[in-house]
């Protein structure tokens, strides 16, 4: 079983950078792909990036450009680097992942194509 751990949310202002980390430990499997949601306070949760086994990346319409997706497979850690921030992009980032074999290398984008999820960590830009 997977695990996932993010971490490196935090309180910026608009126009800041922050990074997050998505660790992952237990048995992963070298078809997996990894992706980032967002949800904020009354909104459903929302793809925001994914990078897939083969190393084809996909970004939302509302990201991209400023956050770039990528992965370090030696220590295992998703990364998401956040330029630009806007109040907008104030959530709970959550790092997801998929085991769905060498049959497809698309990046799921809806929510419900993950089974395995980390707890989540807090973004907030204030204007």
């Amino acid at each position: 079983q997977v695990q996932l751990v993010e971490s490196g949310g935090g309180l910026v202002q608009a126009g800041s950078s922050l990074r997050l980390s998505c660790v992952a430990s237990g048995r992963t499997h070298s078809s997996i792909i990894m992706a980032w949601f967002r949800q904020a306070p009354g909104k459903e949760r929302e793809f925001v990036a994914g990078e897939s086994w083969s190393g084809g990346r996909a970004y939302a319409d509302s990201v991209r450009g400023r956050f770039t997706i990528s992965r370090d497979n030696g220590i295992r850690t998703l990364y998401l680097e956040m330029n630009s921030l806007t109040p907008e992009d104030t959530a709970t980032y959550f790092c997801a992942a998929a085991i769905l074999g060498y049959g497809s290398a698309a990046v799921p984008r809806f929510a419900k194509d993950y089974d395995i999820w980390g707890q989540g960590t807090q973004v907030t830009v204030s204007s």
